[in-house]
């Protein structure tokens, strides 16, 4: 089952609309009109089931070395569940999940924050 269709995602204040462009068994995608920004679900089964969700976006920036020109520059964001074939549940893998985000927005993100400025 894939998510609604459109998705959207706000980034700095501007809603982004993802609609799908992709289905598959177990991966669906969702991409803006401009193709900068992806939304990628998916599912790989194996020793272990891994399911991750992916946010991929794209701009374009001056080029460091040669400043009249500009480049495409992009960044990921994403978060996989890497679970054992036993043991979590889907309802307690939710619990974790809940705790781990609770965590990283705690006091305005400052966990993010602070690797992102290198810190650990």
């Amino acid at each position: 089952m894939s998510l609604a269709d459109p998705q959207s995602i706000t980034i700095s204040g501007t809603a982004i609309s993802l609609p799908r462009t992709s289905v598959g068994d177990d991966r669906s995608e969702y991409t803006s009109g401009d193709g900068l920004n992806q939304l990628i679900l998916s599912h790989t089964y194996g020793k272990r089931t891994r399911r991750m969700l992916r946010f991929d976006t794209s701009k374009l920036a001056p080029d460091p070395y040669r400043t009249a020109d500009n480049v495409k520059r992009s960044m990921s964001v994403y978060t996989v569940f890497d679970l054992p074939d036993a043991g979590y549940d889907a309802v307690q893998a939710l619990a974790v999940y809940a705790g781990y985000k609770a965590l990283i927005a705690a006091s305005s993100d400052v966990a993010i924050t602070k690797l992102l400025g290198g810190e650990s």
